[in-house]
């Protein structure tokens, strides 16, 4: 039930299923593709060679980074969420149309900075809309479905760009991105504004007879338990970042450059796949389980996947340990939001919480691949795999020594529901 005592239409919840759809290809930018485009189309003839992109992805990472904390404070005070999330998706996909219109490395890093900036909204945004239409009770499994139509809109917009640009050539990846931002516009529109409960939203109570009461920054350092978060977030995404990047480097020596790419495009369809389900499962079963059993077999799994990374160098057996990946990262989204609204539960500031938690798991994503990448030229892939796989380990051991178990219990009040139910 939501904060005004009944169950939100299932016109915005179809509406906030299509807005993660379409979103999912949306809220990254260019991605993966702005290399491309630069070094395949324009190259070193226009000025752009390797580091020249990867300075620009650099300092639009870092720009975005700056920005996640304070972009979950705007989320809590303003009320148009929806705006919001239309006005980022309007924004990145202006800048990433753009680009075969601007030259030069400032104007192409102006660009992608604002699409960084655009894209920190969405994450926050779209957690806040969804317990503002739903409430905490169902938050666990509500997440668990964006989660799977997210990874679905994922994956369908990646084979969906290797069909066109097959056909049309990179360019086309804009214009693709133009249509899905359309999209997601149109179906966050569909969500009735009325349903959505402000004071849920930001993390407070649905009592409609208390005063704001929504805490001040200092929650964000005061709350021993989710600065311990933020910590076990950094370490996730220092062992989980380099994976791919290391397993497409290594394929590139196996088979060849030709062919490394078609499977790295492979390993991010099948893990996405496999995300799917994995979210769906930990959204229907988080309030059952518990958090952090399912945090934990998260790490166990994300261990396990840099191990097995050393059993051999085959490219099929090498594309199937990525797979698991769906089964790690399926979990940490589809609980990173849940476990932050169960920590902020009452303090009005959810979505700062999880800019700043955001900020902490980006700066360990940004760190892993220069890691993993000295470690490689040092002493080998294998030792590599075996640092990151290690790295997870001590994530794992955070999380059982100083992570509670932040899951809600139950109240009489639902006991009461589910027996009449």
């Amino acid at each position: 039930m939501t904060g005004a005592g009944r169950l939100p239409s299932r016109q915005s919840l179809r509406g906030l299923d299509a807005a993660n759809f379409f979103l999912a290809d949306v809220r990254d930018g260019l991605g993966p593709y702005l290399a491309i485009y630069l070094l395949a189309v324009r190259g070193p003839s226009h000025g752009w060679d390797e580091a020249t992109v990867g300075a620009v992805i650099t300092t639009a990472g870092i720009v975005g980074l700056i920005v996640q904390t304070p972009m979950g404070g705007l989320i809590d005070r303003i009320r148009h969420r929806r705006l919001i999330v239309a006005c980022a998706a309007i924004a990145v996909t202006v800048s990433s149309i753009a680009l075969p219109f601007v030259h030069g490395y400032g104007l192409v890093t102006a660009t992608q900075s604002v699409a960084s900036v655009a894209g920190a909204v969405f994450a926050p945004a779209i957690s806040a809309i969804t317990l503002g239409l739903v409430g905490p009770k169902m938050l666990a499994g509500r997440i668990g479905r964006n989660e799977a139509f997210n990874h679905g809109g994922n994956a369908a917009s990646a084979a969906l760009a290797a069909g066109l640009a097959w056909l049309f050539g990179p360019v086309v990846v804009f214009w693709l991105m133009g249509a899905l931002a359309v999209c997601s516009v149109v179906a966050t529109a569909r969500i009735k504004p009325d349903e959505i409960d402000d004071r849920l939203a930001r993390g407070l109570s649905d009592s409609t007879g208390q005063s704001d009461g929504a805490s001040g920054f200092t929650v964000l350092l005061k709350n021993r338990s989710l600065l311990v978060f933020a910590a076990i977030a950094f370490t996730f995404h220092l062992s989980n970042a380099a994976m791919l990047t290391s397993v497409s480097q290594l394929l590139t020596r196996v088979v060849g450059k030709d062919s490394a790419t078609s499977l790295v495009a492979l390993c991010v369809l099948a893990a996405q796949l496999v995300m799917i389900p994995v979210a769906i499962v930990v959204g229907r079963k988080a309030d059952a389980w518990g958090r952090k059993p399912i945090f934990l077999a998260g790490f166990a799994v994300l261990a396990a996947r840099g191990v097995l990374y050393t059993v051999s160098d085959d490219a099929v057996w090498l594309v199937a340990v990525q797979a698991l990946d769906g089964v790690g990262a399926g979990i940490f989204g589809a609980l990173f939001p849940v476990v932050i609204a169960d920590l902020t539960r009452g303090t009005g500031r959810f979505n700062v919480s999880q800019g700043a938690v955001a900020t902490a798991q980006g700066l360990g994503a940004a760190l892993s691949a220069g890691m993993a990448g000295a470690i490689i030229v040092a002493a080998g892939y294998h030792v590599a795999f075996w640092t990151l796989a290690a790295i997870a380990v001590l994530g794992l051991i955070l999380y059982t020594v100083f992570m509670p178990e932040t899951r809600m219990a139950p109240s009489a009040d639902d006991a009461i529901e589910a027996t009449s139910a």
